[in-house]
């Protein structure tokens, strides 16, 4: 189904929804529907209506994985033997826990891998024994983040 009907389904009411739980997930349907005059259970349909779209994709809890002590976050450029073997790649690149996003880019990259690691030592690990070990993989490149200055949702809706 074309992306532009999907999107005619969705009023401002589902607008309203959205970008409230993106501001606290944890929010009870009944509080959503007292801030945007609505019932809890018109929250809960609608909720449901936009699980079943695709528009809403499950829910996570945030962390701060430094306080847990995995103090680096990590950017990896990789390059492949042939951009066909990208789904091969992806599917033994997910299979790695470290491994927490995987983007299939344009540019000098055919894939831009987030990883996050315990410390130098643990990142190096996951680098030389798991990822050089991924069949297809090329090379890589790896970029340190200092710190994440900015996190958000999408701010166009509400």
């Amino acid at each position: 189904m074309d992306k532009n009907s999907e999107f005619d389904k969705i009023d401002k009411t589902d607008l309203k929804i959205l970008s409230l739980l993106m501001q606290d997930a944890t929010m009870p349907y009944t509080k959503i529907g007292e801030l945007i005059f609505v019932s809890g259970g018109t929250v809960h349909v609608r909720m449901k209506k936009m699980k079943d779209m695709g528009i809403v994709q499950g829910s996570q809890l945030r962390i701060d994985p430094a306080k847990l002590g995995w103090d680096i976050t990590a950017f990896l450029g990789i390059y492949l033997d042939k951009s066909s073997l990208y789904d091969d790649v992806a599917a033994e690149l997910e299979g790695i826990h470290e491994v927490v996003s995987i983007h299939y880019t344009t540019g000098n990259y055919s894939i831009f891998a987030k990883i996050v690691a315990r410390d130098t030592q643990h990142l190096r690990e996951v680098l030389h024994d798991k990822i050089q070990k991924v069949g297809g993989i090329q090379r890589t490149e790896t970029f340190i983040s200092l710190e994440e200055r900015t996190s958000r949702a999408i701010p166009f809706l509400g």
